[in-house]
């Protein structure tokens, strides 16, 4: 059963995109992160057009998170103020972005430009991740704990930049400049590549900020709703590129994976956990780069400039 897509402008098997995103929900509630990161490489392998992939990607991780945050919202494990200065530079970041993403357009070389930044940020995560996840497991067999534990009272120097404020729902005292400028990079990344940047953003809080895994999960969702329903906005405003037919088609698979997936999670190890997800957006990352290698099936295109229609 095939449906056209008015915005991609070509038929697609509805059970395709179903089983894609269902596949996908269930990654995202096995490893706890949004699937925007493995979604949209998925459709632009399907041939669905890069600008409308990422466009429609992000309404459908917007409304994804919906549930997320309200979840964490009732369970009070989300810190609202804290959240307000992830999504004012995720707001920041989201505008220059999709202005990025508009000029990129115009030059016809969106598609090199995603290609490259999927090859690049998940090289560099993945092998972090990696690198990390196989330290980790080595300490555990040698009777070691997986991660030596800080000294109390010392604190990265970034945390005492000016601007400090409190935040106590996630215990912490620390400068507003790093959280900001964190949200303004995932806000952007989120923008140009169509992911919710939550597998960016909770390492980071957790790492470089010490907040607690309960509460950073609560709150980059409540930032990553924001922003990129302001993403969606801007995408379907300037580029009229989100196909509201395939994300409708790719949130109902992605809600159903994603149940599927949060009951396999109990019963995997935390290690073989972090080892899997490092694989799994290594694995995204090489698929790009081999891309960029083969020879195009078609070597010659037109492209008529925005100023010409």
């Amino acid at each position: 059963m095939q449906i056209y897509l008015p915005i991609a402008e070509l038929p697609i098997s509805v059970l395709m995109v179903l089983g894609l995103s269902g596949a996908v929900g269930f990654i995202s509630g096995l490893f706890g992160v949004g699937g925007g990161f493995l979604l949209t490489p998925l459709l632009i392998f399907l041939d669905i057009p890069p600008a409308v992939a990422v466009a429609t990607v992000a309404a459908q991780v917007a409304g994804s998170s919906m549930t997320g945050v309200l979840t964490y919202l009732r369970r009070r494990a989300l810190d609202l103020k804290l959240g307000g200065v992830l999504v004012s530079g995720g707001i920041v970041g989201t505008v220059l972005g999709v202005l990025f993403f508009n000029a990129m357009r115009r030059l016809g070389q969106l598609e090199l430009v995603i290609t490259l930044s999927y090859v690049t940020l998940f090289s560099i995560i993945g092998g972090l991740m990696l690198y990390d996840a196989l330290r980790a497991m080595l300490r555990v067999r040698a009777g070691k704990p997986a991660r030596r534990r800080r000294r109390g009272g010392m604190h990265p120097w970034w945390m005492g930049l000016p601007f400090r404020q409190r935040f106590p729902r996630s215990g912490l005292y620390c400068s507003v400049i790093p959280i900001a400028l964190l949200a303004v990079v995932i806000g952007f990344i989120g923008a140009v590549l169509g992911v919710g940047g939550g597998f960016i953003l909770v390492p980071g809080l957790i790492y470089f900020f010490r907040i607690p895994p309960a509460v950073v999960v609560g709150t980059s969702l409540f930032q990553i709703l924001v922003t990129m329903t302001g993403a969606t906005l801007l995408h379907a405003v300037t580029n009229q590129s989100v196909d509201i037919i395939l994300a409708t088609l790719l949130l109902l698979g992605g809600v159903i994976g994603a149940q599927f997936g949060g009951r396999a999670a109990r019963n995997l190890n935390v290690e073989s956990f972090r080892l899997l997800l490092a694989l799994l957006i290594l694995s995204v990352g090489l698929r790009f780069a081999i891309e960029l290698f083969l020879a195009p099936s078609e070597p010659f295109s037109v492209v008529v400039p925005e100023s010409a229609r």
